[in-house]
């Protein structure tokens, strides 16, 4: 009886401890295999929706050469506008910053702009929104022994970043950008009219100087000069036996001409740079015997964040967060909402 017993008891301890042995290893196992999986999909780049956009996950995109119209999810989208805006051999924090920047920018368009293109969310081009550009083409423009390098750096830009956005008391910024300062920011009452914005205020940028783009110059004739100001005003005459017919009224903030008079007109700095062709507003005019010479700083409208400028910070240990804070007057950056 007692080894019945005996048995009865190593029989029930069996059908316990059985099921603990076998099945563990198979826990285990299938584990490992959830976690391989997700390492897999990291390394693949594959981290689209790790942050939730809710209605910005996807943008529609207009194409301005097509007119065709199509869908992206936002950080697939900014990796074009990114690799199209900035260089890729800027430094890595200035790519950031110009990430959160075209996010901002793209967030303000799809919030306050909602119905200038039928049918979608923003264009890809720079004259009406923000320059756009495919992986494939962006590729084949690069150097074959740079293409990896640049675009894992925009895309990485972009990743780190995800999610952040510039805001002015809690709403997204109209966050302007440009290639080259001059040496000062400019506000957007001095370049468009109107009221601005409290965020864009004149602010002082150093280390552009050794940036091609800092430097410009615009030679023509004085014919070519008359012939090209009364193309837009008919009525213009001028002396240049006169040493004032050439006469510098009123400059900005930001150092760049506000107001000039030429001959009989009085005009904005802006609309000679229209005219002309300039680089940028912040110029001066010499007239060297039968030529007229403008020297020009800079490159672009000068508001907002300066590209160079921006990599000039970065280059001198200024992070993307700090960066976006110098150029923007009292703003967070924070994750949308």
């Amino acid at each position: 009886m007692k080894k019945i017993g005996l048995c009865v008891l190593v029989f029930v301890i069996l059908c316990f401890l059985l099921p603990v042995v076998f099945t563990k290893p198979f826990q285990i196992a299938e584990a490992s295999g959830q976690n391989t999986e997700k390492e897999e999909n990291i390394i693949e780049g594959q981290t689209e929706q790790e942050y939730d956009y809710k209605q910005y996950n996807t943008i529609q995109l207009l194409h301005a050469s097509t007119a065709e119209v199509e869908e992206l999810p936002l950080d697939t989208y900014l990796y074009g506008v990114v690799s199209s805006e900035m260089p890729a051999s800027f430094e890595k924090e200035a790519l950031k910053a110009q990430a959160v920047v075209a996010r901002t920018y793209t967030i303000y368009k799809i919030q306050n702009n909602s119905q200038k293109h039928e049918g979608a969310d923003i264009c890809d081009s720079s004259a009406c929104c923000q320059e756009w550009i495919s992986k494939e083409d962006r590729l084949a423009k690069w150097e074959e022994s740079t293409r990896e390098e640049y675009w894992n750096k925009i895309v990485t830009a972009v990743e780190e970043t995800k999610g952040k956005i510039i805001t002015y008391e809690g709403k997204p910024i109209n966050a302007f950008f440009h290639a080259n300062s001059g040496g000062k920011t400019e506000t957007t009452l001095n370049v468009w009219g109107g009221s601005g914005y409290p965020y864009l205020q004149t602010v002082a940028t150093t280390g552009e100087e050794g940036y091609t783009q800092y430097q410009s110059e615009v030679i023509c004739t004085k014919q070519e000069f008359t012939d090209k100001i009364k193309e837009k005003h008919s009525d213009f005459t001028i002396d240049f036996s006169q040493a004032n017919c050439i006469q510098v009224l009123e400059y900005t903030d930001g150092d760049r001409v506000k107001t000039i008079q030429i001959g009989n007109l009085s005009l904005s700095g802006v609309e000679i740079r229209t005219i002309f062709g300039l680089k940028s507003a912040n110029f001066t005019i010499t007239i060297e015997g039968d030529n007229i010479k403008f020297s020009v700083l800079g490159y672009g409208h000068g508001v907002g964040m300066s590209q160079t400028g921006a990599d000039s910070m970065a280059k001198a240990g200024s992070d993307y967060v700090e960066i976006i804070k110098h150029f923007y007057t009292g703003v967070e950056v924070e994750d949308v909402s």
